[in-house]
């Protein structure tokens, strides 16, 4: 097939690229080759920007079988992708989030759960709070730019190597690195990831399958809790002596501490929730995720190979320190 992806340099689109091109097809890349440049030479990099794509940018092209849209956040940047493109896009897939979600009924909530919609429209900022409703806003200009053979892909926290935000990574190093690890609770807290590798060989491998669809890109199923995560990573990369200390959530907030500081965690938000999803519709769709064991081992060997620094906000080993201490103290 041929292929077009756009965002497909960094993390997520580099991912689906070389899941792309690794089948055998003819894949062209739109990017702003700020990222990634030197990357995926057999593919043709159309370099511009999306929120302005040039008139003419696609002339000459006689067209694509499939299009994959990484990068859209604005409902107005898939408007332009598909003006642009106008008939030479194919099957659109979009990928999209369980971010989109208004508050669901419970664990093992399905996709036709009611989504979030912008209070205001014109909204373009992207923050925790207009994340969700603006790429819910997305999907809808995609099902009516593209029409019914649109694809949706509703992924939770895209784990794997070359994830630039360092969220699974930085436990993953947490915990290799050995000792006493803060761990927040409450430990029952929901979670799914989903392996970058795994999502981008079944977004390929979904081109195979006709028509459209929604489908979420979570495993495990749930239930599956951040303890069962956080133990999973010792029991994979845990030097020996290794441990974590459970503490209350309540304690870490009164000191400031958030999800900026300790990655993945979010007890006291809506967000929790959206960490239960089922994924049987894309199983049944041949989503097959690798053991969550082989995917921390996997990460870590490629963040020792490719070390990314991690964010400038992320928890201290002083900091990590000092809580530990206090909350002994309060708990003796």
């Amino acid at each position: 097939m041929r292929i077009l992806i756009v965002g497909g340099t960094r993390f997520v689109g580099r991912h689906i690229t070389e899941a792309a091109l690794a089948a055998g097809h003819d894949v062209a890349l739109l990017h702003r080759g700020q990222t990634g440049a030197d990357l995926f030479p057999a593919a043709t990099h159309l370099h511009a920007d999306r929120n302005a794509l040039p008139d003419g940018l696609f002339a000459g092209h006689e067209g694509w079988d499939a299009t994959i849209d990484v990068s859209g956040y604005l409902p107005r940047q898939v408007h332009g992708l598909a003006d642009a493109l106008g008939e030479r896009g194919g099957r659109y897939v979009y990928i999209s989030s369980v971010s989109v979600y208004d508050v669901p009924a419970g664990p093992g909530f399905a996709e036709d759960s009611p989504l979030l919609k912008l209070d205001d429209p014109s909204v373009e900022e992207i923050t925790n709070e207009t994340y969700g409703p603006l790429k819910a806003a997305c999907e809808r200009v995609a099902e009516e730019r593209f029409g019914t053979s649109t694809v949706i892909i509703r992924p939770t926290y895209v784990v794997g190597p070359h994830d630039h935000l360092s969220r699974f990574t930085w436990w993953v190093e947490r915990i290799a690195r050995g000792g006493e690890v803060l761990a927040p609770g409450p430990r029952d807290a929901a979670i799914q990831v989903i392996d970058a590798r795994d999502m981008a060989d079944w977004t390929i491998r979904l081109l195979d399958r006709p028509g459209g669809g929604v489908f979420h890109a979570v495993s495990p199923a749930p239930p599956f809790s951040f303890e069962q995560l956080l133990e999973a990573m010792l029991a994979e990369v845990g030097p020996p002596g290794t441990t974590l200390t459970w503490v209350d959530a309540d304690f870490l907030r009164t000191r400031g501490i958030d999800e900026e500081r300790l990655p993945l965690w979010h007890p006291f938000d809506a967000e929790a929730a959206l960490d239960s999803a089922d994924p049987s519709a894309a199983f049944a769709a041949g989503l097959a995720p690798r053991p969550l064991r082989q995917t921390i081992r996997e990460t870590y060997e490629a963040a020792l190979l490719d070390p990314l620094p991690p964010p400038s906000e992320r928890l201290t080993a002083d900091q990590e320190t000092t809580l530990l201490t206090e909350w002994r103290l309060r708990t003796s």
